[in-house]
């Protein structure tokens, strides 16, 4: 019988490291089809049956931010639940939520719990706002609570019949501004070398690479538009609550000493001002609720349905015969190719607009955009391909969302209609490229660059090597060219003469309210109101909405399915990707395409 002979270190060393692989990659296995079987259950238990109440209280609960459109979700962000750090809350399922219990006699009141509102921007809480006043005609109160109050909840909740504030809350109001970094002392102290080729002196988008500051000509322009959209929410706000005009800005100028003639009090002072109606502590809200609504036994609180549940209650599949508006999502910045959900990508929309050139139910088409632009390029084919769908016959309708400039109003202009929001930001007709070099960094550090090449032209856009003059004047010919055809463009579908549209271009941006004047947009209105007149157009009585978007993998799908299922991630770990989602968002989210691409973006517009 012979013995085995004895392995050496190494051999044994790989063994264990063999065995200690093969042990983590069985328990991981076994742990993710653990999870996948507490999430099944979990999605299980949470459904509940269709009946719902004789008479409730719907209850509003926005998470996260109001966006047009969610972006790709991750399975980390899905099985986080509440606690994903792209928490985010339709726009248009809260407002056809509202839209529902209105005609809803089993709906007793609705309630905006706004405890976990983050914002999304004014345009787009006035969309909810226009559903919530169109709730109010059927006389059933709106009541709106929370610990406190942000500027964008507070928009919200001055659209209800009463306020509920925390005995410690406030109300927060502090107005809008546009603040961005400038870096060119830190790309000076870097050696880097940023070469500006743009068309239009108020497209600023390049400002932060060569000043310090903001430039005048962007100081005016930005002035006016922030201003417009702060005259809206004070306007709106102290209409609602009945204040006087100017209410709101003498507050915040004299905050410091309002609050000290209330001892310091913040919930004392929202309501000696008018800006609450009731301060209250939980228990004691829960009790007035309970009062008002009913008692819910089975959960010791006062009756309510959530607006989630009551949504999946009305949930409704397309059925073949129907007539339908078809909804596109263009939410994001424009870039080359395919993209996910929230980027704007060229051929993805091609993809979606042809599914709506199939399909035969499909009358019209609304195309809600929220977009600050991006690739010249990408704008163009999308433009051309809505131009050729509008032509086959169908109405094409643009709804513009919190933004549509540069490469959003761009693609814009092939539609037979654009509506705008009061506040929707749009324009910044122009065009730039920004064409980085590093050749003072690398000799810094000891290092060169140098060879042939057959023609000037070889080394034309080497990141390594100064631009030569024949190339900047390449580049800046390139820039012009396609600012003529963005404004020739614009002229022509529009009905506006070119030098009109030079003067209102030039990279300036406007509210909706000054791009209505202007000829820029034909109607002033939500997505809601732009549905209604696409289908109008299209001599619809009887329709349903059905939105085009792309087809989610398998992975995707099963995400989708979590939705609304909450796992609580470990606490420590919630708490490092909060950190590092807020570190991620900070930082600079310019879209600058590839060497030598021409954009047509605004960045002031990325955050309203």
């Amino acid at each position: 019988m012979s013995e085995s002979k004895p392995r050496n270190p190494i051999s044994r060393l790989f063994s264990l490291l063999w065995n200690a692989i093969t042990w983590t990659r069985r328990v991981i296995t076994n742990l993710l089809f653990l999870l996948i079987v507490v999430v099944v259950v979990a999605a299980l238990s949470q459904r509940q049956s269709d009946e719902l109440p004789n008479t409730f209280a719907l209850e509003l609960t926005p998470m996260g931010a109001l966006v047009d459109e969610r972006q790709a979700l991750d399975a980390l962000s899905a099985l986080g639940g509440e606690n994903s750090l792209h928490s985010e809350t339709l726009v248009r399922d809260l407002v056809r939520s509202i839209d529902l219990a209105r005609d809803d006699n089993r709906v007793s009141h609705l309630l905006l719990n706004l405890n976990y509102l983050n914002g999304g921007g004014i345009s787009k809480l006035y969309e909810v706002a226009q559903s919530l006043e169109r709730f109010k005609q059927s006389g059933k109160p709106v009541i709106a609570m929370a610990d406190h109050y942000t500027q964008d909840r507070y928009y919200l909740a001055s659209h209800a019949d009463t306020i509920y504030l925390h005995d410690m809350g406030f109300v927060l109001l502090t107005g809008y501004g546009s603040y961005r970094l400038y870096y060119q002392e830190a790309i000076e102290k870097l050696g880097l070398n940023f070469h500006i080729f743009r068309a239009g002196k108020f497209k600023d988008a390049i400002e932060p690479y060569t000043r310090t500051d903001m430039s005048e000509a962007s100081r005016e322009h930005n002035r006016v538009w922030i201003h417009q959209l702060w005259d809206e929410y004070t306007t709106r706000v102290e209409a609602l609550r009945q204040l006087e005009p100017g209410t709101v800005d003498q507050l915040i100028s004299n905050s410091d000493q309002a609050l000290a003639s209330v001892g310091g009090d913040t919930s004392h002072l929202a309501l000696k001002h008018g800006l609450t109606d009731k301060v209250l502590s939980r228990q004691q809200m829960r009790a007035e609720l309970t009062e008002l609504v009913g008692y819910d036994k089975d959960h010791d609180t006062y009756k309510s349905v959530d607006w989630y549940r009551y949504l999946k209650h009305h949930r409704q599949m397309p059925l073949p015969g129907k007539s339908y508006v078809a909804l596109i999502n263009a939410v994001g910045p424009i870039y080359d190719g395919e993209q996910p959900p929230g980027t704007v990508g060229s051929d993805t929309m091609v993809q979606l607009l042809s599914q709506v050139r199939q399909d035969t139910s499909l009358k019209a088409l609304v195309i809600r955009i929220d977009s600050p632009g991006g690739s010249a390029f990408a704008s163009e084919i999308i433009r051309a391909e809505i131009a050729s769908i509008r032509d086959s016959g169908i109405p094409v309708y643009i709804s513009m969302g919190s933004v549509a400039a540069s490469g959003g109003y761009w693609m814009a202009s092939a539609a037979e209609q654009i509506w705008a929001l009061p506040t929707t930001i749009t324009g910044s007709i122009g065009a730039f490229s920004l064409v980085p070099t590093f050749e003072d960094s690398l000799a810094k550090l000891g290092i060169y660059t140098d060879g042939v090449g057959t023609t000037p032209l070889a080394d034309a856009l080497n990141p390594t090597r100064s631009m030569t003059e024949e190339t900047a004047r390449l580049m800046q010919l390139s820039v012009d060219s396609i600012y003529q055809r963005f404004i020739s463009t614009v002229a022509e579908a529009r009905n506006l003469d070119i030098k009109t549209v030079d003067e209102i271009g030039q990279g300036r941006v406007w509210s909706g309210t000054s791009a209505l004047e202007l000829g820029l947009v034909d109607k002033l209105g939500t997505l809601h109101d732009t549905l209604h007149a696409a289908a109008s157009a299209a001599r619809l009585d009887k329709w349903e909405v059905k939105t085009i978007s792309a087809p989610l993998t398998p992975m995707e799908e099963f995400l989708q399915h979590l939705d609304g299922v909450s796992i609580p991630l470990p606490t420590g770990v919630s708490q490092a990707l909060t950190r590092w989602g807020y570190i991620s968002r900070s930082l600079p989210d310019i879209p600058l395409g590839g060497p030598g691409d021409v954009m047509t973006y605004c960045i002031e517009c990325q955050s309203h």
